[in-house]
């Protein structure tokens, strides 16, 4: 009879063990969650941030051709008058 108390109490002490780490574990998953979110909302942000600047760029390259091409044409211009 002994034996099945402490047999009893083992499995009671384990059952309270598992329960502490189950509550643990739910705990550690709300704050993985929760980091999660955080991060993917971070990472809209960033990739709107590209995207502006992905604009910047394609705007700032498209003035740069156009001033080379105005660039050329003024010094085939300046060629043609030296000639």
């Amino acid at each position: 009879m002994e034996a099945i108390k402490k047999k009893m109490q083992m499995l009671k002490l384990d059952k309270e063990n598992a329960i502490d780490r189950a509550e643990q574990a739910e705990g550690d998953k709300k704050g993985a969650e929760d980091k999660c979110k955080q991060l993917e909302e971070e990472l809209l942000g960033l990739q709107k941030k590209l995207k502006g600047v992905e604009d910047e760029l394609d705007k700032y390259s498209e003035s740069l051709k156009d001033a080379q091409e105005k660039l050329e044409q003024a010094e085939k211009k300046a060629a043609d008058v030296s000639d």
